[in-house]
C-alpha cells in the first residue's frame, strides 16, 4: 500500500529552493497542481517499480508549469519550453553539473509529449503521466480512491481547471504552433470539464 505521508519533499536543499520558488510564483491553484503531480508521480513509480532520481522529479515538478506564469511566460517558445530554460538557471545556481541541468530541462519540456518511454527518461515518463492524471483525470483509477482523496484533502484544486483551461486558451492565442494549441485545438476543454478529480471530494 501507498502511504501519502511516504511521499515527502525529498531532503536536499535544492528541493527546498524550488518549492520556494514555485510557492513565490505560482498562483495557489498551479502550486497546489504542481505538488500533487510531484505525488502522483512517485506514487506511479512505486506502485510499478520504477527507479526514479527523487530530487530531479521534484524540482521538475515544481518548474514544469512555471512557463505559464507572467514572469516567465515566452512570446517565442512553448511554455514549457520556457519553464525548462528557467529551470536550467535554478540548477546552474543550485551547483547541478551540466548534463544534470540538461537532464532536468528535458523533463519538463517532455511532460507535454503523448509518451515517454519509462525506459529512455523515467521522470519525463512520469511527470507526463502525472500531469495528464491531474489535468485531464487520464488513468486516475490506477490509483486507489482512499489514495486520491488523501492526496485531494493535502493539496485541493482551488480552481484548477477553469484557470488551467484559461492559462492555455492566451497560450493558443499568442502562439498558434505552441503544444498548448495542439491541446486546444483536440479538445483539452471538453476532456478537463469532464475530469473526475473535480468531482471525488464534493
Amino acid at each position: 500500500m501507498i502511504i501519502f505521508n511516504d511521499l515527502v519533499i525529498p531532503a536536499t536543499s535544492a528541493s527546498t529552493a524550488a518549492l520556494d520558488v514555485a510557492t513565490a510564483y505560482h498562483s495557489p491553484a498551479l502550486l497546489s497542481h504542481s505538488r500533487r503531480v510531484y505525488v502522483w508521480a512517485a506514487a506511479l513509480a512505486r506502485q510499478e517499480g520504477i527507479a526514479f532520481d527523487d530530487e530531479l522529479l521534484f524540482v521538475a515538478a515544481m518548474f514544469h508549469d512555471l512557463g505559464l506564469r507572467p514572469e516567465f511566460d515566452s512570446h517565442t517558445v512553448s511554455f514549457e519550453e520556457a519553464a525548462g530554460h528557467v529551470a536550467r538557471v535554478f540548477a546552474a545556481g543550485a551547483g547541478w553539473s551540466g548534463e544534470r541541468q540538461d537532464r532536468l530541462a528535458e523533463v519538463i519540456v517532455r511532460h507535454m509529449w503523448p509518451d515517454v518511454d519509462v525506459n529512455d527518461d523515467p521522470e519525463g515518463h512520469l511527470i507526463s503521466r502525472a500531469a495528464a492524471l491531474d489535468i485531464v483525470g487520464r488513468n486516475h483509477d490506477q490509483l486507489t480512491p482512499e489514495f486520491r482523496a488523501e492526496v485531494l484533502r493535502e493539496h485541493p484544486r482551488l480552481g484548477l481547471t477553469d484557470e488551467f483551461l484559461a492559462c492555455f486558451q492566451a497560450q493558443a492565442e499568442r502562439k498558434s504552433t505552441s503544444t498548448a494549441a495542439r491541446a486546444i485545438d483536440t479538445g483539452l476543454s471538453t476532456r478537463i470539464a469532464g475530469n473526475p478529480l473535480d468531482h471525488e471530494l464534493l
